[in-house]
């Protein structure tokens, strides 16, 4: 809003200063600064609102240290998140920019989900929530449509450098450029690290080849669901939802600012991704609302997130990757997401097969998620909550180092 308004002043009537507002760098500057300022001051005024109206956390008693005096903390918290994250991107960010429209679309669709699913908790007294199949059904509705854009929007393309031979490079100066619709994205790890998802079952005949690039929708929704789940499962103690996707948030916007920039994606030798440089403004608006929400959600939390802001960080990260075309660094970068999931499924799947084989359910962990399962050894929330984002910061530090390590 305020880039379009700046630019007419600038244009029209020259107006000193005005020409700030063009670059990049100050926007996302000023969206980080103003998300963690909107979490800061509304969340204490939302979380005295919530108190007035008693939106308070119903905790199941599970044998867990200090457990039962978080019953009562507000919850639906997420919703600092959301306004932290939407305002800043609605002053700061081009708002005529495909990528951003994505993402507000994105933010406001989980976020809708979420908070049903926490209103039907709190003022339904419904301990189940949304039923998880609609859960589902609306992850996969946000998958379709994030898909189906990248897929046929004549906006969503990457640029590459044509020889005279016909072959492509990477960004070079002296080559001829175009910008092309293509489904590639980043392999890690390789040096020669783009794949083609229309390229991906060629080796079986045209027919195939044909049909192959319609499995980059199911693959979308996929990584929606898996990302959106994995961060819904992560935040069961104070800061470490938060946390963890701050962490994550801060490397997505330096994939998206080098995948923006021409300098930058030279050097580095990736694809060049015209206007995605204006994902940087969202993400770190993002950041500074995960980092604000802290202020209040570190331990002891004054206010938990609930699925109005797990869902919706967790969709949010997803598809801030597939624009970037970095999906498949997701398994390193949301490695905190991927094992809370891992710890989930692995126990309940060996419950059931060693009921079913022995007559009694036995557990690989003490509790899932993994979180839990540290707190029942008698680890503080604390170390656990600082520990976890150790290990998120080497990964978000492994998963910046495939940029050279191929």
């Amino acid at each position: 809003m305020l880039y379009h308004l700046f630019t007419y002043l600038d244009r029209e009537y020259d107006l000193l200063g005005a020409g700030v507002f063009q670059y990049i760098s100050f926007r996302a500057g000023m969206a980080t600064l103003t998300s963690l300022l909107i979490a800061m001051i509304f969340g204490g005024r939302l979380i005295n609102l919530l108190q007035r109206k008693q939106v308070g956390e119903s905790i199941r008693d599970l044998g867990l240290e200090g457990q039962m005096e978080k019953k009562g903390t507000p919850t639906m918290g997420g919703l600092i998140i959301l306004l932290a994250i939407l305002v800043p991107t609605l002053l700061f960010a081009r708002l005529d920019n495909i990528y951003i429209l994505l993402m507000i679309v994105s933010t406001i669709w989980l976020g809708l989900i979420g908070f049903l699913d926490d209103y039907i908790k709190v003022f339904k007294k419904n301990k189940e929530g949304l039923a998880g199949k609609f859960k589902v059904l609306g992850q996969i509705g946000l998958g379709i449509i994030v898909g189906l854009t990248l897929y046929f929007s004549d906006d969503v393309v990457v640029r590459q450098y044509i020889f005279t031979d016909g072959s492509t490079s990477a960004v070079n100066a002296t080559s001829k450029w175009v910008d092309i619709k293509s489904m590639i994205t980043t392999i890690p790890f390789r040096k020669n690290n783009e794949l083609d998802y229309c390229n991906l079952f060629s080796f079986a005949g045209p027919l195939f080849a044909g049909w192959s690039c319609y499995l980059y929708i199911p693959f979308v929704i996929l990584v929606i669901t898996a990302v959106s789940n994995g961060a819904n499962i992560t935040d069961g103690i104070d800061g470490l939802a938060a946390g963890t996707s701050a962490i994550i948030g801060l490397t997505l916007a330096i994939f998206a600012w080098i995948s923006g920039n021409t300098i930058f994606a030279d050097y580095l030798d990736i694809m060049f991704i015209p206007n995605s440089g204006e994902l940087t403004i969202f993400a770190l608006a993002f950041v500074g609302a995960c980092v604000g929400f802290l202020w209040y959600n570190s331990y002891p939390a004054q206010v938990f997130m609930g699925d109005t802001g797990s869902l919706a960080i967790g969709g949010i990260i997803a598809v801030m990757a597939l624009i970037v075309r970095k999906e498949l660094l997701i398994p390193i970068l949301c490695g905190i997401f991927l094992i809370e999931n891992l710890s989930v499924m692995l126990q309940v799947s060996y419950f059931k097969y060693t009921k079913k084989k022995y007559g009694e359910g036995r557990r690989i962990f003490k509790m899932s998620p993994l979180h839990h399962h540290y707190q029942k050894n008698g680890y503080h929330e604390s170390k656990i909550v600082s520990r976890f984002w150790i290990v998120g910061i080497m990964l978000a530090i492994l998963t910046l180092a495939t940029l050279k390590l191929r």
